[in-house]
């Protein structure tokens, strides 16, 4: 029987005007070192965007999290980022910002699936 492993994730929030420090959940990183797992999983709700600030560039949005797919697939696009080994590719899309992408702070958990996980908790923070 397989044994449960630990993950780490993180939130991804847009935050339209960073000064008033409200945010939407569009998405959740997750990261397993023991299955060499990073994933990202995000949707962005354009009608509810909108609705919040007509001003936001919601292709400029789409383009950034593509940005981050490519980063958590390490594809060639992603630049030297993409190159980093899977823990610090999460470090790095984890990280503190003060910009309209930001992440939660990490949290912990175990699972038997990352792919799994990451559904899970995107339908439960997200959706």
């Amino acid at each position: 029987m397989q044994d449960k492993v630990t993950y780490e994730y993180a939130i991804i929030r847009v935050v339209p005007k960073v000064e008033r420090e409200e945010f939407f959940n569009v998405g959740v990183l997750l990261f397993s070192k023991r299955k060499n797992y990073l994933g990202v999983k995000f949707k962005i709700d354009r009608r509810k965007l909108e609705a919040f600030s007509e001003d936001l560039d919601l292709q400029m949005l789409e383009d950034h999290l593509e940005a981050w797919q490519n980063i958590c697939d390490g594809t060639p696009e992603s630049g030297s980022i993409g190159q980093f080994e899977v823990s610090d590719r999460f470090r790095w899309l984890a990280a503190c910002r003060s910009t309209i992408i930001q992440s939660s702070k990490t949290h912990s958990g175990l699972c038997f699936e990352p792919e799994q996980e990451l559904e899970h908790l995107f339908q439960t923070f997200v959706l």
